[in-house]
């Protein structure tokens, strides 16, 4: 074959002349996919690592509660998910830089701390719900969680001190992969069809109960849904892969597809759980659940669910402290690149590793209340969201600093409601905490 001068734009490089040897690619069918297969990756591991352990015990919970009523819940938060990543794209692209570095420098410090003060302690509990759920796992496997704890938490380091972004995301993405199983699970548990359809589309309370119960489910269903990591993961994420303009709409479809993924298995999660109501078992958490399964149905349904918790458990943890290693990393002006080996980038590491270790030590604690303390971060982070949004949204108002990826107009009305509903469950939810007679049953 002969050489050929060819025009490359790839994701996370600056379009150069370079000679290659090979065909030249005519399709664009065939150019699209690959430049496609380039840039994915950010999109589907934010969304996919957000139906982490935590995501696992609430869906499935509701399900086990209030079987169906609720996916209409889930439906809903299709458009949030990707509406709001969609705005973190637009941002990570045109900036190159990532989200606390975007605040501080457009805010300034005071509210640049706020923002980190805040991310850092819900991932840090969040990170903990993670492992409290691989406890609850490995203790139903039969394995002693004081060995499999710390033996998850190693594979965990591993993951990120390959000092190559690419071979990180590679592995993730399968991981990602691996989440397909609950279309089995449910499958398999054979959900009515049009109870489903019914819970889905037709908004509505169970049996037209609105209780403290409920709302507190509800607003831990919107803080695993669409939580505050996810906006400082996937930006820092896309700055760390080097994607540009060109990329943009590749990168939307990546978001879009992961936020379809996650939406549907949140479904899976909740037949799952009302598989075990069904059957007239009483949720505890997802490993008894699994536990549960298994005695009106296969035993290989027991392992699968609770192999699927660590996975989910595993995905949370490596974004989640990515997540806050970048954002610390980006304000303290450190190295901060999956790119880099330990020795470069010793800040960056040692956040995420900190991150990880503490929080794996704290589940090991004897007799925590694991189950409780998995649904009141889900609600913690719920809370906190609203904040994070407004300044992601006034980031995206910068036509300074956006030019044409700016917001329009469509897209401020859709986020100012966002807004303003998730500032409404934070009140109903501060209001019931005041108040815990003000949603009485009916």
């Amino acid at each position: 074959m002969s050489n050929k001068v060819l025009m490359m734009p790839a994701a996370g490089l600056e379009t150069e002349v370079m000679p290659v040897h090979g065909r030249v690619v005519k399709s664009r069918l065939t150019r699209d996919l690959l430049t496609f297969l380039m840039v994915f990756g950010p999109g589907l591991i934010v969304m996919v690592a957000d139906n982490d352990a935590g995501a696992v015990s609430t869906y499935s919970q509701a399900g086990a509660l209030y079987g169906t009523h609720l996916l209409w819940v889930v439906l809903l938060l299709l458009p949030v998910t990707y509406f709001i990543q969609e705005m973190v794209v637009r941002l990570g692209i045109a900036t190159g830089k990532g989200h606390a570095a975007m605040i501080y420098q457009r805010f300034g410090k005071w509210w640049g701390l706020f923002s980190l003060i805040d991310l850092e302690l819900v991932n840090f509990l969040t990170l903990v719900t993670e492992f409290a759920a691989i406890d609850l796992a490995l203790n139903k496997m039969g394995i002693d969680p004081r060995l499999g704890v710390p033996i998850v938490a190693s594979g965990l380091l591993l993951m990120a001190i390959a000092g190559s972004y690419r071979r990180w995301e590679r592995i993730v993405v399968f991981l990602c992969l691996l989440d397909l199983a609950w279309f089995v699970i449910a499958f398999a548990l054979r959900p009515p069809a049009a109870q489903m359809i019914r819970g889905a589309l037709l908004p509505g309370m169970p049996a037209g109960r609105l209780t403290p119960d409920l709302m507190f489910l509800v607003i831990a269903i919107v803080g695993t849904t669409v939580a505050p990591w996810q906006l400082f993961f996937q930006q820092s994420c896309i700055a760390d892969k080097r994607l540009r303009f060109a990329d943009v709409k590749w990168a939307r479809l990546d978001t879009f597809l992961g936020a379809c993924i996650t939406i549907t298995v949140a479904g899976c999660m909740m037949i799952a759980g009302n598989a075990s109501r069904v059957h007239g078992f009483t949720f505890t958490d997802p490993a008894q659940m699994a536990v549960d399964i298994a005695t009106f149905s296969s035993g290989f349904f027991k392992k699968a669910i609770l192999l699927l918790m660590i996975n989910a458990a595993v995905l949370g943890t490596t974004a989640i402290s990515l997540s806050s290693a970048w954002a610390y990393g980006e304000v303290r002006g450190w190295p901060h690149s999956l790119q880099l080996p330990v020795g470069k980038a010793k800040g960056f590491y040692s956040v995420y590793f900190a991150c990880v270790a503490a929080a794996a030590g704290l589940v090991l604690i004897p007799r925590a209340p694991l189950q409780l303390i998995i649904l009141g971060v889900q609600v913690l982070a719920g809370v906190m969201l609203p904040s994070a949004i407004i300044f992601l949204q006034l980031l995206l108002n910068d036509k300074e600093l956006l030019g044409e990826y700016a917001n329009k107009p469509w897209n401020n009305l859709v986020n100012w409601t966002i807004i303003v509903v998730l500032f409404a469950l934070s009140l109903i939810l501060a209001a019931q905490v005041a108040a815990p007679k003000l949603f009485p049953a009916v």
